[in-house]
């Protein structure tokens, strides 16, 4: 088996996104080591708005392990979904994009089943390629159902996968199946599934395994319609409707399994090595008789599921570890800044072109560039953009009243949180500039191809690394099991590196590991994938 060695630049775009693991930095402390989390734990809640759950604020639901979550972690109070729907949202936590550049937009309502594509590499691809074991546990939201097709969570990272796979049959509580990686598991109709997911998650972490992991658990609480088992549990007599009674009991079932993925972790041995966020994909719902104005589900904010206003898109946002120092955190971040920070927690390098910043620096007491501003787009329907305590939205014609011609309005954040006063026509400069860069910000995928690829025709197998990163990548090795190409001094920015392992015989036979060694700034980094 003879390897022969390809450099080129890339053309046109590709896939790529981020979270991975290396090995750390030679000037690093085993102190330091062994407080750095080498696990994460990704906890997304369902249309759960920023003011139902105690850290935040709320009276009358109760949250004993998210309070426990916030008083021991970090809490921001300015974090933001990345859209004001769930399928928007969660491609922009999946791919590190705004919903001005992701591949979903929008939400399918009425319309076909919106999928991810090729190009739409996540964290959890990242994640694998860096040595994970990857796991989705609840809903993905991205059709069709079928088994390896592009859009499935295990072709886009995710090792392990159970739950729902489109957005629509994630609204039953009580389905009469779920997915199982490519098998349709066939259930009874009376199983609850948030528990059946939690009972998953808590399984994947005591899995015994060398490898660090990541677990997205993305629970349907506390979404439309309100069920849980039996009735409403301690809220059972409580003067509210029945539709309200279970949607307060919906948010603490949702508490009680974040204390059963704490509990897990810790009788695993590894909650000293794992980083857990806690956040939701867009504020309260208003469906099916819930009324989020009895428990303030929008604190102080204007707005719900649907709206662009503060209220639909500012999420409750908890990151937790033992290694961090507890506090609140006010400065703006976003869904989309998820990715590069779990690729930073790792010390992989971040791919270039991405909508998110890393926000390490707010968990850990770094620095912290922050945003020059924030956007969410929903087509055809609104837009808006934040930049400083400067927010504009945009209705598009008969939009939300907005008439023929559409609406603009402008709120200045500082005094006016709950955005009641549009200050637009005092302003024509600052809306043109605002507008200006809403347009020039909303279009197509930035991203090019980054990370390890491999592809077999015959006797042959093409072990490719691309450089997606903004900076170079120095001695630079591909293997293929036992065979290794010669060492590249550089990998600069936007260039790819290829080797080509020719076998004879039966050598081919059985499952291969490729492998890329590198240095990036500084750090080793391995990835690998399977052929």
């Amino acid at each position: 088996m003879l390897p022969t060695t390809r450099r080129g630049f890339l053309a046109g775009t590709g896939g790529l996104v981020a979270a991975g693991l290396t090995s750390a930095s030679a000037a690093e402390t085993a102190a330091a080591k062994a407080r750095t989390p080498r696990n994460f734990v990704i906890i997304l809640a369902d249309d759960m708005g920023w003011g139902e759950i105690g850290p935040y604020g709320q009276q009358k639901i109760v949250t004993p392990h998210l309070d426990r979550l916030a008083a021991e972690g970090v809490r921001f109070t300015s974090a933001y979904a990345g859209s004001s729907l769930c399928a928007p949202s969660r491609c922009a936590l999946l791919t590190g994009l705004h919903a001005g550049h992701g591949t979903v937009r929008e939400n399918p309502e009425g319309g076909p089943q919106r999928s991810l594509v090729a190009a739409d590499f996540t964290f959890a691809d990242l994640a694998r390629m860096a040595g994970y074991r990857t796991a989705l546990m609840g809903k993905w939201g991205f059709g069709p159902e079928a088994p390896g097709q592009v859009s499935h969570p295990n072709v886009r990272g995710f090792d392990e996968f159970f739950g729902y796979i489109t957005h629509a049959h994630a609204h039953q509580y009580f389905p009469s199946y779920l997915w199982h990686n490519g098998d349709k598991v066939a259930l009874d109709g009376k199983t609850y599934a948030p528990d059946l997911l939690r009972d998953k998650a808590v399984a994947f972490i005591k899995e015994a395994d060398d490898r660090p992991f990541l677990l997205h658990f993305a629970t349907i609480l506390p979404h439309s319609p309100s069920q849980v088992p039996g009735d409403s549990g301690r809220y059972a007599n409580e003067p509210w409707t029945r539709p309200n009674r279970r949607h307060a009991a919906q948010v603490t079932w949702l508490d009680s399994h974040v204390g059963d993925i704490l509990r897990a972790l810790q009788e695993a041995g590894v909650a000293d090595s794992t980083l857990v966020l806690f956040t939701a994909d867009n504020g309260p719902h208003h469906e099916k008789g819930v009324d989020p104005g009895i428990f303030n589900s929008n604190g102080p904010f204007r707005g719900v599921k649907r709206q662009l206003y503060d209220g639909g898109i500012r999420v409750p946002m908890i990151a937790w570890s033992p290694s961090l120092t507890p506090k609140v955190v006010h400065e703006p971040v976003a869904l989309w800044d998820i990715l590069p920070t779990l690729a930073d927690f790792a010390g992989v390098p971040a791919p270039a072109n991405l909508d998110g910043k890393s926000f390490r620096g707010l968990l850990t007491g770094g620095r912290y560039a922050g945003h020059p501003f924030l956007l969410w787009n929903r087509p055809r329907k609104m837009q808006a953009i934040r930049r400083g305590h400067w927010k504009l939205i945009r209705f598009a014609p008969n939009i939300a009243g907005a008439g023929p011609d559409g609406r603009i309005e402008l709120y200045d954040l500082r005094g006016d949180r709950g955005e009641r006063h549009d200050i637009s026509a005092r302003n024509p400069q600052l809306v043109a500039e605002l507008v200006d860069l809403l347009d020039r910000s909303i279009g197509p995928d930035p991203r090019v191809p980054y990370g390890l690829q491999v592809r077999e025709e015959g006797s042959e197998v093409m072990v490719t690394l691309h450089n997606g990163s903004a900076s170079p990548w120095r001695n630079v090795r591909l293997s293929l099991d036992a065979f290794e190409s010669e060492r590249t001094d550089a990998l600069e920015p936007g260039e790819a590196l290829t080797v080509t392992f020719a076998f004879t015989g039966d050598a081919a036979r059985g499952p291969l590991l490729a492998r890329a060694r590198f240095t990036a700034n500084g750090k080793k980094v391995t990835f690998q994938a399977k052929v």
